[in-house]
């Protein structure tokens, strides 16, 4: 194979090419395996139907963080007499929070594509569909590869009879597109992205009312985490009913008129819909070509392999934790696979969890009741709370961290509430990936003035010999 070829610059008149890999999408996954191919030698093709870097740079994980740091500032305008600062908080201009925000978001994406291209990768721009086991078609030109990455994506889901029309209901898409603030929003679903968007625009001075179906706000967590950050939804006067199932939703010359079960409405100017993400899958030819799929989900192995040889999927496609870095760690794993290494797996259990909320719920391992279900009573917890670190108290912040291990074993799960808590879960997931023993831990030097010193206070006191903390 000549040296163009192997930089991915492969020159075919007719637009169609044959390449090492073929990557079916963007995002995440799909240009984290596109860079590490191109950067083991290999040619590459990225298909691409809209920009590269995929839902997560520009509609989700980049642009909605941004909302949350403008948020963040004007929480912080808004209580700083509690720091001896007399500032007034006068009003939210979205014009120039959209200015921020799509800044953020084209100055990475300026970068991403820049360094795409210094990779020697084809980007295909168009809708790809699979039409061979090794074959993706493009608007009628035809891309070929030893092997092929399905990595297309996913979408907001719906709910039936509660359809987005982006004006009253809305995606979290297009939420993210709004020019003003509204007076009133109501949530449906009390996940990561509707505590997310509800804590942003109780910040911007809105009314908020969540509805979650399931027994608590962000169910996937541990509960005594849920539990904390509903009394600080509470303190921050976000209303929330759970166990709450929606009947219907009505447009009305006001905004929207939501009833759920039992006749209960409310009233609102905009409806989130934020009940999770589903796999795009439909249409792009991957069950025709034998690729297994289940509820619209491509079937894998460990490693990411589908039951096509030579084809691989990764991502939100693929069934677990839609995590842009979860993505991101498939690409990785597959390319390397393709090039003929021998990378670890990823590792499910110890993938981290962040909600951006205020305040932030950060998680990896299990939970509790998860390690309570595997293991029964061997298993012993730790609840430090964020009053007795002295870097909380200059942040003025509540919460704590839980340890959860199993007696006299190793950490099985680290669980964090608080203000910037989701900067510690780095080491939090060192510790439960390597399967470290609270005493292993004990040692380890925090620096201080840091929030990352109840971690280590944590584990101390889980090690039986508790500084800051009563024993």
């Amino acid at each position: 194979m000549d040296a163009d070829m192997r930089q991915g610059r492969l020159d075919v008149p007719d637009g169609s090419g044959e390449f090492d890999v073929v990557v079916l999408g963007a995002g995440s996954g799909g240009y984290a395996c596109a860079l590490r191919a191109a950067q083991l030698g290999l040619s590459v093709a990225l298909v691409e139907k809209d920009k590269v870097g995929g839902t997560c740079l520009h509609v989700g994980c980049i642009p909605t963080k941004a909302l949350l740091h403008a948020a963040e500032v004007a929480d912080s305008a808004r209580g700083s007499e509690q720091f001896g600062v007399r500032a007034t908080l006068e009003s939210i201009d979205m014009a120039g929070v959209n200015a921020y925000k799509d800044g953020v978001v084209s100055r990475l994406h300026q970068g991403l594509t820049g360094l795409v291209s210094s990779r020697g990768i084809t980007v295909v721009q168009g809708t790809g569909r699979l039409t061979g086991p090794r074959t993706v078609e493009v608007d009628g030109a035809s891309y070929s590869g030893r092997s092929v990455v399905l990595a297309s994506g996913s979408f907001s889901r719906t709910l039936p009879g509660v359809e987005a029309d982006g004006t009253r209901v809305l995606t979290s898409e297009q939420a993210l597109g709004l020019t003003e603030v509204p007076r009133s929003v109501v949530v449906l679903g009390g996940g990561v992205i509707g505590v997310e968007f509800a804590s942003v625009w109780r910040s911007f001075g809105a009314e908020v009312t969540v509805l979650e179906a399931l027994p608590h706000l962000v169910p996937s967590e541990d509960e005594q985490s849920s539990k904390a950050l509903e009394r600080a939804f509470r303190k921050r006067g976000i209303r929330f009913h759970l166990g709450t199932r929606v009947e219907s939703v009505e447009a009305t010359d006001a905004g929207v008129l939501v009833t759920v079960e039992g006749g209960a409405t409310h009233e609102a100017d905009l409806l989130l819909v934020a009940v999770g993400r589903g796999p795009v899958t439909d249409g792009l030819g991957y069950a025709e070509q034998g690729v297994t799929l289940e509820r619209g989900f491509v079937v894998t192995d460990e490693r990411c392999r589908t039951s096509v040889e030579g084809v691989y999927a990764v991502g939100d496609i693929v069934p677990g934790l839609q995590l842009a870095h979860r993505g991101f760690a498939q690409g990785v794993l597959v390319a390397e696979q393709i090039a003929g290494l021998d990378p670890r797996p990823v590792e499910e259990s110890t993938i981290p969890r962040v909600t951006y909320s205020e305040p932030e719920v950060a998680s990896v391992g299990l939970t509790e009741a998860q390690a309570r279900e595997r293991h029964g009573d061997e298993v012993e917890t730790l609840t430090y709370d964020l009053a007795g670190n002295g870097k909380s108290q200059i942040l003025r912040t509540q919460g704590f961290v839980k340890l959860v291990r199993r007696t006299d074993g190793p950490v099985l799960g680290v669980h964090l509430v608080g203000s910037r808590v989701g900067e510690l879960i780095g080491e939090a997931q060192l510790i439960v990936g390597w399967d470290a023993h609270p005493e292993d831990v004990a040692p380890f030097l925090h620096a201080h003035p840091t929030q990352d010193e109840a971690l280590g206070e944590a584990h101390l006191a889980l090690a039986g010999k508790p500084l800051h903390a009563h024993s």
